[in-house]
């Protein structure tokens, strides 16, 4: 299987979100008008972004009611990308995982029948190697999830090979390709697409000493300067963004609305490089 060509005629649309929304410390720093209820904050966000990554369900297997409850009240454009419960990616139940991605897929059957679905994101944690055992789970796991949409992030460097690639564009899923601190041991910055039909980036900031310290504030706590983003621009999304119909970008590093500052300044730039990026209301626009 090899991975896809260049579509220099295919223009790529690109979403821009943050990796969660419900933040109520995102009030305290603005992004938020003071004293917006929990209920409400899906609304406002939806009318400056066009995506988001749903935080919850790494948590919880989320129920198709809530979901659909959460279409509703981001309006009938907006797209959810739907993160996998971690019971099948960090505490994995030899047993049952099967039959939670059934339930899985139940719960976010209104984002599919909608077309809502950004993708399905299967983070995986640093301790999760390249081995036999995970390298079969893996390849189990993208099978019960076809044909949805699915992204695979990696956390160690030990699935960086050509190999991997090739085993992810032949079961139709994205490599996620990240940002993060330049660690040993953690997943390199790449540009590799699998899928020709999107791409997905998500930023988790470069705070290196926050990074392994237990506490989620100081890992994620960072804020992107232009240069670095105009980097990434250049270095990796043009040529991206020539291999895949879609692409979808994530800032994660929630911590004081850094995120939506950057994804806010990530929308701009690419604009201004000449990128196609849809924004509320169906909207698109390119420098």
């Amino acid at each position: 299987m090899t991975l896809p060509e260049p579509m220099p005629d295919r223009a790529c649309r690109i979403r821009v979100g943050t990796s969660g929304y419900s933040y109520t410390e995102w009030m305290e720093a603005g992004f938020y008008p003071p004293g917006t209820p929990g209920g409400k904050m899906l609304p406002y966000y939806a009318g400056i972004f066009s995506v988001t990554e749903l935080n919850y369900t790494w948590y919880q297997i989320p129920k198709a009611e809530s979901i659909a409850r959460m279409c509703e009240a981001a309006g009938p454009e907006f797209m959810f990308a739907a993160k996998l419960t971690r019971t099948m990616t960090h505490e994995i139940d030899p047993d049952g995982w099967p039959g939670q991605v059934g339930r899985f897929r139940d719960g976010i059957a209104p984002l599919v029948q909608e077309r809502r679905l950004a993708a399905i994101l299967v983070q995986l944690p640093p301790f999760f190697d390249r081995c036999e055992k995970n390298r079969r789970y893996l390849a189990a796991l993208l099978d019960r999830l076809r044909p949805l949409p699915v992204a695979v992030e990696f956390r160690h460097k030990s699935w960086a090979t050509e190999k991997v690639y090739e085993g992810l564009a032949a079961r139709g899923a994205a490599l996620a390709a990240v940002d993060a601190p330049q660690l040993p041991d953690l997943f390199p910055p790449t540009d590799v697409v699998t899928s020709p039909e999107f791409f997905y980036i998500r930023f988790h900031g470069r705070n290196a000493a926050g990074w392994r310290s237990g506490n989620m504030q100081n890992q994620f706590d960072y804020d992107y300067t232009e240069p670095e983003l105009k980097q990434w621009i250049k270095a990796r999304i043009l040529s991206m963004s020539l291999r895949a119909k879609r692409g979808f970008i994530f800032f994660n590093n929630h911590v004081r609305a850094q995120a939506p500052a950057n994804a806010r300044t990530m929308i701009d730039l690419l604009c201004s490089a000449g990128l196609e990026v849809e924004t509320p209301g169906g909207g698109r626009h390119t420098g």
